[in-house]
C-alpha cells in the first residue's frame, strides 16, 4: 500500500502529514527537548525547566508572530529591538516619573509601537528602500531619541515605575512564582494571528504578496495597506512586550531588547518559514519559538559551556533553512491519490 494512502485516527494522510511545513520544526523540537531532558533531568522537566523556556517563549513569541508574517510577505523588521525599549520608556516617563495612571502610560507605549510600525510601512510602501535597510535605519533613529529624550527628561538611561496590583497581576505577576502571565497573552495572540493568516481571507493577501507583490496588485490586492498593517502589527507586538517588560521587572532600560530582534528571526526562520516569503504557518513559528526557548534555557540546566547553545542553535538554523526546502518540496510534489 502506497504511503499516500494510509490514515491516521482521524483521516489524515501520514503522507500529506510528513510533507506539511511544520513537520521539521516539530522534529527539532522533540529532539532538543529530548536531549535538554536527559542532561537536565528531573528539574528540567518539571516545573522550574517549563516555567524558564515558557517564559523566554512568550516574550520572544509575541514578536516572532508579526515578524514571521511580514517574512512570509516578502518584507523584514528589525525595528522591534528599539521599540521594546522605548515602549518601555514611554509607559515608564508617563506613569512612573509624571505619575500619570497606569492606562495613559500603557496606551502611551503601545501608541509608540503603533507609530513606528506605521512610519516602517510607509517608507517600504512610498520609497524603494529594501524593508531590512529601512528597518535598520528606523532602529537607529529610534534608539537615539529614546536616549536622548531619557537623559533630557529624567537625566538617566533608566526610570522606574512600581504599578498598582492590578495592572501588575494582568500584565507582569509570575502565577506560582514561576510562570509569567505573558504566557498567557503569548497564547491569545497565536489565536489571532492564527486566523489572520490561515482562517481570514487576509492570509491569502499575505502569501500572495510573498509570492510575487507586483501580481498581487494587478489581481486587485491592496499591497500597500496589508503592508503598512503588518509593520503596524510588528510595532505593535514589540510594544506589547515592551510594557509587559515595565510591568513585570518594574524598570525601563535604554540599552533592553536589542536581543529581540535577531532572536524572533530565528525563532521564524526555525519555525519553517522560508527568508524568501511566500511560505509559512503560525503553528510552525509557534514550534520554532519553543525550540529556540528549549535550547536557550536547556543550556542553564544541563550546566553546559553557554558557547554551546550558540553552536547548538547555529546549527538549528542550518538545518531549519535546509529542511525547509526539502519539505517544501515534498509539499508541492505531494498529491494524493484517491482509492
Amino acid at each position: 500500500m502506497s504511503t499516500h494512502s494510509v490514515k491516521g485516527p482521524s483521516g489524515i494522510s501520514l503522507g500529506g502529514l510528513i510533507r506539511r511545513p511544520e513537520t521539521g520544526s516539530l522534529i527539532g523540537l522533540i529532539v532538543v527537548y529530548v536531549f535538554f531532558a536527559a542532561l537536565g533531568g528531573k528539574v528540567f522537566m518539571g516545573a522550574p525547566g517549563w516555567s524558564s523556556w515558557l517564559n523566554i517563549a512568550a516574550e520572544v513569541g509575541i514578536i516572532a508572530l508579526p515578524v514571521g508574517l511580514l517574512m512570509i510577505s516578502g518584507e523584514f523588521d528589525i525595528s522591534v529591538g528599539s521599540v521594546v525599549p522605548a515602549s518601555s520608556m514611554t509607559t515608564a516617563m508617563l506613569s512612573g516619573h509624571f505619575e500619570l495612571p497606569a492606562l495613559i502610560g500603557i496606551m502611551g507605549g503601545l501608541s509608540v509601537g503603533l507609530l513606528i510600525g506605521f512610519l516602517n510601512g510607509l517608507i517600504v510602501t512610498r520609497t524603494t528602500i529594501p524593508s531590512l535597510i529601512a528597518t535598520i535605519g528606523t532602529m537607529f533613529a529610534v534608539m537615539g531619541l529614546t536616549l536622548g529624550f531619557a537623559v533630557l527628561i529624567k537625566g538617566s538611561t533608566s526610570v522606574s515605575y512600581v504599578p498598582d496590583a492590578t495592572t501588575k497581576a494582568l500584565l507582569g505577576t509570575f502565577i506560582n512564582g514561576m510562570f509569567n502571565v505573558s504566557i498567557f497573552w503569548w497564547l491569545g495572540f497565536v489565536a489571532i494571528f492564527y486566523y489572520v493568516l490561515h482562517i481570514s481571507p487576509l492570509g491569502s493577501w499575505i502569501f500572495a504578496l510573498g509570492g510575487d507583490k507586483e501580481s498581487a496588485r494587478n489581481a486587485g490586492i491592496p499591497t500597500a495597506k496589508v503592508t503598512i498593517g503588518l509593520f503596524m502589527a510588528s510595532g505593535f507586538a514589540a510594544a506589547c512586550v515592551g510594557v509587559g517588560q515595565v510591568m513585570t521587572y518594574q524598570t525601563a532600560q535604554v540599552a533592553g531588547g536589542q536581543a529581540f530582534i535577531f532572536n524572533s528571526i530565528m525563532c521564524v526562520v526555525i519555525g519553517g518559514v522560508l527568508l524568501t516569503g511566500g511560505a509559512g504557518s503560525i503553528i510552525g513559528i509557534v514550534l520554532g519559538t519553543m525550540t529556540f526557548a528549549v535550547v536557550n534555557q536547556g543550556i542553564f540546566f544541563a550546566a553546559l559551556d553557554p558557547n554551546i547553545g550558540s553552536i547548538i542553535i547555529g546549527a538549528l538554523l542550518l538545518a531549519a533553512v535546509l529542511s525547509n526546502d526539502t519539505f517544501r518540496t515534498l509539499a508541492l510534489n505531494y498529491s494524493p491519490k484517491k482509492k
